[in-house]
């Protein structure tokens, strides 16, 4: 996972269906993003499958039109 983008933080809720996931992170330096708790759409919603809320996680994020949009997640360690 690159580092420049990635960030880490709990998962609060998972939107299945909408392939959606809020995550309250860390700050986020390389798209000067703040902590805060965030919901995200997942670009595979197979990202979710083994994620649940109260997970730690540490994620990848980039820009899509517009729209952050987290690309890998996984456990942190």
């Amino acid at each position: 996972m690159s580092s420049n983008q990635s960030g880490e933080g709990e998962i609060r809720k998972i939107d299945q269906a909408a392939g959606k996931i809020t995550i309250a992170h860390g700050e986020i330096k390389s798209i000067d993003m703040p902590p805060m708790t965030m919901v995200f759409t997942v670009k595979d919603p197979a990202l979710l499958e083994a994620a649940k809320p109260g997970d730690k996680v540490r994620f990848a994020v980039a820009r899509e039109d517009g729209k952050f949009v987290v690309t890998a997640i996984e456990a942190a360690p």
